[in-house]
């Protein structure tokens, strides 16, 4: 018996992503990204609520399951707003907009991604993951405040739009101009990075979750080649080594987990993204080729096999992820018993006990 068994389809029911399909059947009456969405939301003078994620995303399910599942929170959702559903893997544009919108208002991005838009389409607030309890608070504020502040939220949206115009020379501050970029645009760019280092564990500010981040550490070694700023190629290795030693590697099959929940580098969430792997095999790659480390190309080697492996179709094309979960739970198929190790690893098992903890 099918688990929709029962339940109305909305719109998603029509379309052919993955992610949008997983969304038919919720109560939440989500429309596709498109023209329809936008018009009703003119036509009833409504805010628009945007939701990017993605198929694989663990804390997108659970958004779905807690909220967008829940019949009165729906029900809010359908009478005060225009809700839209959008996989960032089938329109990655419109998720760049809104993503760079979220950091506009000082906040850290992430996926599921919740945007609330004036019903022109420009954003006025969003986040991230909401728990159903604040989720519900937040859904009847915002359509509260659309009502009753109008103006404040006009301009509110009318200076986020303005940033999502300017030019990244502008935002970033950079002196170069007509596609110059200078020594001094360099240093500076390389000072602003610097500020956020952790120089201790490798990666960014000193949080409670690290990301590979690897367009960062690749500007960090073309600075390095072009500057000889020692500094600049201290912290990628750091980075490096600390990730490729780490838990947020699998160690036994090779590739990357998409971050590490934790400041060490250690304990991983466990989906892997086909994008993250394809940049890190070719950071690991430049890191080689300037460093001759070994570890860096059986990281590359490594890497690439998992890749063959297992995010390559039959047909000769590339999945784009491997989902966190595994029959309901996160990360089953990758955690071990202690037991598991010992029996396969015997006398030489102690090691890696005490390296891993």
């Amino acid at each position: 018996m099918s688990a929709h068994t029962g339940k109305t389809p909305n719109r998603l029911a029509q379309e052919t992503s993955p992610y949008l399909l997983q969304h038919a059947y919720n109560p939440v009456d989500w429309h596709p990204w498109g023209e329809e969405a936008l018009q009703r939301a003119a036509a009833e003078d409504k805010p628009i609520i945007v939701s990017i994620g993605y198929s694989a995303c663990h804390w997108c399910h659970v958004m779905e399951r807690e909220s967008f599942e829940n019949d009165d929170i729906a029900r809010v959702m359908n009478e005060q707003y225009v809700c839209v559903k959008v996989d960032r893997e089938e329109r990655p544009d419109v998720d760049a907009v809104y993503m760079d919108a979220l950091h506009a208002m000082g906040l850290q991005g992430g996926w599921p991604l919740n945007v609330f838009l004036t019903a022109d389409a420009k954003p006025f607030y969003g986040g991230t993951y909401f728990p159903p309890q604040q989720w519900r608070s937040i859904v009847t504020q915002v359509a509260a405040a659309y009502q009753n502040q109008r103006d404040q939220i006009l301009e509110s949206a009318e200076s986020f739009t303005v940033h999502l115009g300017t030019t990244d020379s502008q935002k970033y501050k950079l002196q170069g101009g007509g596609g110059t970029v200078t020594r001094t645009d360099l240093e500076t760019a390389f000072a602003g990075l610097a500020k956020s280092f952790d120089t201790g564990r490798g990666g960014m500010h000193r949080e409670r979750n690290k990301f590979p981040m690897p367009s960062i550490y690749l500007y960090l070694l073309r600075h390095w080649q072009a500057t000889g700023d020692e500094a600049a190629l201290r912290q990628t290795r750091l980075t490096l080594d600390r990730m490729a030693l780490g838990g947020i590697y699998d160690q036994a099959g090779g590739g990357f987990a998409r971050y590490s929940t934790d400041p060490e580098w250690f304990a991983p969430h466990f989906e892997k993204m086909l994008y993250d792997n394809g940049q890190l095999v070719s950071l690991y790659s430049e890191a080689y080729a300037a460093t001759k480390d070994p570890l860096y190309k059986r990281t590359v080697y490594q890497t690439i096999g998992f890749l063959e492996r297992e995010l390559t179709s039959p047909e000769g094309g590339f999945y784009s992820a491997l989902d966190a979960d595994s029959e309901g739970e996160e990360g089953k198929f990758y955690v071990w018993k202690l037991s598991e190790i010992q029996d396969i690893l015997g006398a030489d098992s102690g090691p890696v006990i005490a390296y891993y903890g």
